[in-house]
């Protein structure tokens, strides 16, 4: 079933240390419905409702990647003991937004909240964008003049007039497992869509190509003031830099490449890293991302934002560690194949997938669990053993990453059974929950 597990981190309280040596599980609030599989997750306030004394981040907001659903969950009144508050049922989006396979939520200023949503109800490929009254949480409609081809990620910036949003693919290829025939099929996407924020339109479409396969999570800078910021491209493993050119004309470069591994005893015979998540230290210093098929994080000081510098790196697992099935013939990058990861004696299985950084950017909270369809054909034993989630530490002075080796919860160990954790949200706020306004005295229009 799916659910959300708060969890305790405070070293000094004695929840965290009573049951596990460093973390707790203190509460399961499980969902109605299965096979929803909850996927990301965003608040129904952040920064962007500054200077607005009702607004409460009180509401945690779960779109459902495989079942059509969001659910709202109460985290005011009880943050230890979360409980179900409402939800939009599969028939609301359909009927009323012609929308489905939601993802990524943010609030907006208006109190309102924006979800993008990669498909229709027949799971064709669909990019649009649901809009949700910030109180009832009731359908409003949709917040795009025109849906797009393809939908996934998103990241807007009232102060430059500007919606970002990304490309993974059309819900009936992505939901069935991967198959690289559906990338030649044109089934999955390779496009940033910019969209003017105050009109709603399409203003361009910019074309990644080749090496910008599967553009996935988005992140501008925290500054909002800045015009440019990241994405990763999952299958070229790349990392894109877009930002607004002077003739105001918005574009994008490739300032990352991750060369694939050539391997045998596996899918194919080249493995890509497969970078699955991004984001940006708080003071817009660092860049980390994870490549979840060949198992390391890295991170990189942007300070030269077109010239990203590799200052940390830590191998956690992943498709090619010694023992396993698959073997390196030829690698640009490694001398030998890494070594398996034990924190506390257990093995890490799977690869480092979704990360969460703590605002003061030393803490970096990792998560094994992509998608459970795709979890099953590239790390099957994550069904079977359940995923992990274990932590970081980060050099933010001088760059550098070490895995804490006395923390690590084991979702294999659930009373329903195996779990599959993805994302983590801090209750005071993270890396990517935010989006920031400038102090203009622009109206903050939607």
């Amino acid at each position: 079933a799916d659910s959300i597990h708060p969890l305790c981190v405070n070293k000094f309280s004695s929840a965290y240390t009573l049951f596990y040596p460093l973390l707790q599980v203190i509460h399961r609030l499980y969902m109605p419905n299965k096979g929803d599989e909850l996927h990301h997750s965003g608040w129904n306030a952040c920064s962007s409702c500054f200077g607005d004394p009702s607004k409460s981040r009180n509401r945690l907001i779960l779109p459902c990647i495989n079942g059509d659903r969001v659910y709202v969950v109460d985290v005011g009144t009880n943050e230890r003991e979360p409980r179900l508050f409402t939800s939009v049922e599969p028939w609301q989006l359909h009927n009323k937004a012609n929308l489905g396979a939601p993802h990524t939520t943010h609030c907006l200023g208006s109190g309102e909240v924006l979800i993008s949503c990669m498909g229709d109800e027949n799971e064709e490929g669909k990019g649009g964008f649901v809009l949700l009254d910030g109180q009832s949480f009731i359908v409003k409609g949709t917040w795009e003049r025109k849906p797009l081809e393809f939908g996934y990620d998103y990241w807007y910036q009232p102060y430059h007039n500007v919606l970002i949003s990304t490309e993974w693919g059309a819900p009936k290829a992505f939901r069935s497992g991967f198959n690289p025939q559906h990338v030649a099929d044109g089934l999955y996407g390779h496009h940033l869509n910019v969209m003017d924020w105050t009109t709603h339109e399409l203003i361009k479409r910019i074309d990644l190509g080749p090496d910008g396969k599967l553009p996935l999570e988005i992140r501008f800078l925290h500054d909002p003031t800045a015009t440019e910021g990241y994405v990763g491209c999952a299958l070229s493993s790349t990392v894109f830099r877009f930002f607004r050119a002077p003739n105001g004309q918005w574009e994008a470069e490739k300032v990352i490449s991750i060369p694939p591994k050539k391997v045998t005893g596996w899918a194919m015979d080249t493995m890509p890293g497969l970078i699955t998540d991004i984001l940006i230290s708080l003071d817009d210093r660092y860049l980390y991302f994870s490549n979840w098929l060949h198992g390391d994080i890295r991170q990189y000081d942007i300070t030269d934002r077109r010239n990203p510098k590799l200052v940390g790196q830590v191998f956690l697992g992943g498709s090619v560690c010694k023992g396993g099935s698959v073997k390196v013939t030829s690698d640009p990058e490694l001398k030998s194949q890494p070594d398996p990861v034990y924190v506390k004696g257990q093995r890490l299985r799977g690869g480092p997938q979704m990360i969460q950084l703590s605002l003061d950017g030393k803490r970096l909270y990792v998560t094994t669990s992509l998608f459970a369809k795709w979890d099953d054909q590239f790390y099957p034993e994550l069904a079977k053993e359940g995923c992990q989630m274990y932590i970081l530490d980060v050099n933010n002075v001088t760059g550098g990453l070490s895995l804490n080796p006395n923390f690590l919860v084991d979702f294999g160990k659930e009373p329903q059974g195996p779990m599959l954790a993805h994302e983590v949200r801090y209750p005071g706020g993270d890396c990517s929950s935010d989006i920031w306004l400038a102090h203009t005295g622009v109206k903050n229009k939607m």
